[in-house]
Parts: C-alpha cells; structure tokens; sequence
C-alpha cells in the first residue's frame, strides 16, 4: 500500500517550525506554573514589568535548550534520504519530539515545587545528591498528591502536543528527484546556523560566549528571580561535565592575595587549650523565622513563633541577630559548619574537590584526644553525609542501622516512614551513646524531623496540630520538643557543665513573612552557642555578622585552640566586631555581608550594594555610593580566588 499523508500538508522544514513554535509554548506555560507556584518570592523583587523582562530573557534560554534537546529530532526530519518518507519513519520522529518534550516538561514541573527548598534552578549535581537514596519513589508519590493540579497541567499538555503535532507531508513519489535531494539539504543547511545560534544563546561570533547559567542575571535584579529566567533542562545540560572552579585570576601576586585574605588561622602559641565537650546540633530546615526570640517585632509584636524551648536557652546563650547559612541545602551545611568551607558555585560534596585532604572540627580535635561521633538517624550512607563525616576526621558514624541494632529502642516504630528516625528517640539514642564517652568528647548530630513530607509522629498528631500558614510549623514544634527532651537529660549528667553546645539550622524552608523571603533573608538561621557554666557570656550581638563557615573558627577560639588550622570564616570571640562576614552564592551571585553591607557581585563587577540592617527588603541599591564598596569587593575577590587555588590545588588543610 503507497503511504499517505499521515496529518497534514505541511512540508518538512515547515513542519518542524511549527512543531518547534510548540515545543516555546510549552516551556512558556511551564515558566509561568513556575511563577505562579513560587509567587510569594518573586513578588518581593519583581512588578509586572520585571516579570515580562524576566520571561523575554527566558526565551534566549529556552531557545538553548530546545535547540539541545531537539537538535536530533530536526536532523531526522530534514535529512535528505528517500528513505525517510514513510510513515512509520516520522510516528518515530513524532515519538521523539513528544517523549523528550515530556521529560522538559517534567523537570520544569518539579522544579516548580523544588525551588521553594533551594531558591535556584536544579542543575546536573541533583544526579549524584540523590544517588544512594532509596525512598526517592515514595516522596514524589507524595509530592504528586500535593500538588496534583501540576500532574494534571502535565497531562493536558502532553495530550495536546500528541494532538497539535505537525506530521510533513509524504513525498514518496518525488523523494528520488535531485529537486527533493536540492530542497531538503538547503532545508538542513538553513536550519544549522539557527540551531547553532539557539544553543548559544543568539550569538554566532567568537568574542561572545556561549550563555552560561549566569546570564540569566542580566534580565533580573535579584539572584533569586534568575530561576524564573532559567528553565531546568538548560540549568543540568549547561552544567554537566563542566569545571566547577575556574581561577578568575583576580590576583597574580600570590603575597598580594594572602595579605588581602588567608584562611589559615594561626592562634596564638601561648594560649592554653581547654578540653571542653563540644557538642554540635545541626537542626534540619530552622530558619530563624521559626524562632520568637528573633522575631520580637513580627505581626506588630505579637509574634511568639514555635520553639518555646528554643527561646528559652536563647536568654541564657550567646547568638547573633544576624546569622546566616552559607548554602540552601543539607549537603551546604555540612563543609560549612564543620569545616568552614562555604558553599560556592556547587554543593562541595559533589565536586572533585571533596576529595581532597580536608580538615574539621573532629580532625582537628582528635588530635587533642577526643573521641568523635558523628549521629544522623537516616539509612547510612544517606546524603553523603557518612562519608563526609569520615573524610574530616570523625572516628564513629551512627546512623539508622545503630539505632536499629540497639535493643534499647525500637526502631519499627521509631522511622518517620520517609527519611530517618523521629529526632525525640534519636536524640535520645545519641544521649545515651553520649554517656558512655569519656572525656573530652566532640559529638555532631544531623536531625531530620522538621523535613518534608512535614509530618509528626502519629501518636503526637493532637499535640502538634498544624498551626500557622505552613506544613512545617508543626515539626519545628515537635523538634523543639525533642530538644528540650534531649537537654533536660544531658543536664543531669556529669559532663554537661563542661560542654560547649552549638546549635545550627542547616537552611531555611518555607516562609510566611516578606523580610525571610529577600536574597538575604532566604539565608538567615538561627546559631547559638550555650555552655551550662556560663564560660561564653550570654548576649543577642547584633554588631557581629555571622555565618556557619566561622563556627570551627569560633569553637576553636572558645577552646583556645593553639594550632594552625583552615576554614572560611572568622573567630567572632577574637575578631573586631566590624571584620566580621558572611558569604553565600545565589544563582551566580556572590553575596558577601560585612558590617552593614551586602553586596552582590556576578564576578567581575558589583551588580548591588544595600544597607540590609537600615533596608532588610533590599529596596534600595546603593552601589557607589558607600565609600566602603571597593575594600568590600577587594575582599570578596580574595576570597573566591582563595577558595577555588584551595580546591584545585589541594590545599585545604593549614599543612
């Protein structure tokens, strides 16, 4: 039987136009679910105008990746073969466009959900952060559930691409003439130059590069709305397989760049250490919105927040009015809080650097006789978290299979059914554990409880309603509680007095108040540092800046730790209150705070400057006009380079 027109009598090259005009409209109403989805953050940078300026950016990028992923799919159609007129040559090309078109959608879809946790764009690193977990299944069927009205956008636009797909005309009796060859290779050769323009971005001459994930910046004004410019296909190609750390060679004088800034800390030699306990408490997704004692002035002081027990160490600990995280995930958290290594550009965990020879609070204090333990109540070998733990110098890893193992709990009905034990029992198994050191001891626990799905146990369920406007209110409160479980037996214990505690959120998650969702406020998290014999005088100091990356150096100055040792940050007991900083990097933004200055920096120039402690909505750029702007970008430039000569050299321990 001869072939015959399988939809319509468009001919090839017209054919693929019109299926590529779809394949935009597709990534368009994808942006705007993404927009939609996470209003409540772009609305604090962006009016109307700036939302149409951010989504004539993201076609450029768009373009990109559709010339990417599509690219095959436009050879098959314009090859100039014969062969290739029949129909079930194109059913194969029509599967082709819908299938890879399905899978953009997908990503652009979740991440829709996912940026209210990163407050970026996913890029091809998600591949190995998720790697060892296995309940991965189980969330998305539950994120699914809750966001059911996407899954159903999905389907509707799948079914209208399987519709609205344009199928070329069949010219099986003329595919031998030298006319057909003529017209379908200058078919083919047109469209090369216009592929080849959309994956680069528009621009075909040498001098201009390919578009990075960093240009998005240039049609926004803050980092955090680059996302909406962005689509995540682009996001994971444009990344993968590249160099994270490229010198910018900011400084060719190698003196020049250590007297401007060295993370090495050299204590002074004659100082006496003081083997103190210390015991460090990562708590999952904290932000300091959560807590009452920061937040004195919300809802017109009415604000009491959840974490009672929170609020009442506070009074009795050193913290900090204004502290922050140095990344938006997990995997942020632990280089930084542990070895003062800040995330930048990437997650450390997922670079080749995290190979490297590191230090660390447990390696560093090993080397003064403690014993180091490291507690995190998912399955081993979660997150990396295990073997992080172990590369700086932790000599016990428990996790779940511990847990399990000990008859003493029951770890059946201790799993929260998604991730890890309920942070109550497993404080408790780490309490226990605890005991049974001698001293001096340095000890980390990771908990996992206030974490999505945002559930509570179900015992607790009439005790920890859902309170607020969101999910995880509840489990903040619950992991209060398990806090305030955990230091109420600590304290009956002949080491307590001679412990210094400290208290970190990794992140922070979903926000209700406008001044948690700015570019600095997705960054804030409560740090405190409590010691039962008042060693460390209790204050709230809102002259120091802090940051998860200055807490080994702060511990080791509490401990008057009298070695050399590395870490990005700075001892805040030992530092002029005025030097004092933090840095984290936002969409390929570096955000770098000192005194009372924030300044964003694309690197290579300042992209703004705000007086975040007179402006904490960041309303007003006041780049070049603040006569403190060139010493702080001075810095900052240091520092970048310091960081990637460290990871590509192997240089991350003081040795």
């Amino acid at each position: 039987m001869r072939n015959k027109i399988l939809s319509s009598h468009a001919g090839p090259l017209v054919a693929v136009i019109l299926n590529l005009l779809m394949a935009y409209c597709i990534y368009f109403i994808a942006r705007v679910a993404y927009l939609l989805e996470n209003y409540s953050f772009f609305k604090q940078g962006l009016d109307w105008q700036g939302i149409v300026t951010a989504f004539q950016g993201g076609v450029v990028f768009d373009s990109s990746a559709i010339m990417y992923t599509l690219a095959l799919y436009i050879l098959l159609m314009l090859l100039p073969l014969h062969c290739k007129e029949n129909g079930t040559y194109h059913k194969v090309c029509k599967w082709i466009f819908i299938v890879i078109n399905t899978l953009a959608l997908a990503m652009n879809l979740m991440d829709a959900v996912y940026f209210q946790y990163t407050s970026r764009r996913t890029t091809s690193t998600v591949l190995s952060e998720f790697s060892h977990e296995n309940n991965l299944a189980g969330i998305i069927g539950v994120e699914f559930m809750h966001h059911w009205y996407l899954v159903l956008l999905a389907v509707a636009l799948v079914w209208l691409m399987w519709k609205l797909y344009v199928t070329p005309r069949l010219t099986t009796g003329k595919a031998r003439s030298w006319r057909y060859y003529l017209a379908m290779t200058l078919c083919l050769v047109a469209m090369v130059p216009v592929v080849v323009a959309g994956m680069r971005g528009g621009a075909l001459t040498r001098d201009v590069r390919p578009i990075t994930v960093s240009n998005a910046n240039q049609y926004v004004n803050r980092p955090t709305d680059a996302a909406l410019v962005l689509n995540t296909p682009f996001s994971i190609l444009r990344t993968m397989g590249k160099n994270v750390y490229v010198d910018p060679h900011y400084f060719n004088d190698p003196q020049q760049l250590e007297a401007i800034y060295t993370p090495v800390h050299l204590p002074d030699s004659a100082a006496t250490f003081q083997p103190k306990n210390v015991v460090v408490l990562i708590i999952e997704s904290y932000g300091k919105e959560y807590v009452g004692a920061f937040n004195h002035d919300l809802d017109g002081g009415t604000y009491k927040g959840y974490t009672p027990f929170l609020d009442s160490l506070i009074a009795r600990s050193l913290t900090f009015s204004y502290s922050y995280a140095n990344g938006r995930k997990s995997i942020d958290a632990m280089p930084s809080v542990l070895s003062g290594i800040p995330m930048m550009i990437e997650p450390f965990f997922l670079t080749p650097a995290s190979m490297n020879s590191l230090s660390g609070l447990a390696r560093q204090l090993d080397g003064k006789g403690y014993h180091t333990a490291f507690f995190h109540g998912a399955r081993n070998g979660s997150m990396g978290f295990e073997a992080f733990a172990r590369a700086t110098g932790y000599k016990q890893f428990l996790g779940r299979s511990e847990f399990n193992a000990d008859p003493h709990f029951d770890g059946d009905n201790s799993f929260d059914g998604s991730w890890a034990i309920w942070d109550d029992p497993f404080l408790q198994f780490m309490l226990s554990k605890i005991n049974g050191y001698k001293q001096p001891f340095m000890t980390t626990v990771f908990t996992a409880s206030s974490h999505h799905p945002f559930k509570v146990p179900k015992q607790l369920e009439k005790q920890f309603p859902d309170e607020g406007s969101q999910p995880i209110h509840k489990c903040v409160r619950y992991t209060d509680m398990a806090l305030r479980h955990f230091f109420e037996g600590a304290s009956k214990q002949p080491w307590y007095n001679n412990t210094l505690f400290v208290i970190v959120a990794d992140h922070t998650n979903q926000s209700t108040h406008d001044v948690y969702k700015t570019d600095l406020g997705l960054y804030s998290i409560p740090i405190i540092f409590f010691t039962p014999d008042g060693s460390l005088a209790p204050a709230m100091r809102d002259d120091v800046v802090m940051q998860q990356a200055s807490i080994m150096p702060t511990i080791m100055g509490a401990l008057h730790y009298d070695k050399p040792y590395l870490a990005f940050g700075c001892d805040v007991l030992n530092t002029p209150a005025e030097q004092t900083w933090a840095f984290n990097y936002n969409n390929g933004i570096y955000q770098f705070i000192k005194g009372d200055l924030m300044m964003q920096h694309d690197g290579n120039s300042v992209k703004a400057m705000y007086r975040f402690k007179s402006d904490p909505m960041l309303q007003h750029n006041v780049k070049g006009q603040v006569p403190e702007q060139d010493a702080m970008e001075r810095q900052l430039k240091a520092l970048i380079q310091q960081y990637i000569n460290r990871m590509n050299g192997n240089h991350l321990t003081a040795e």
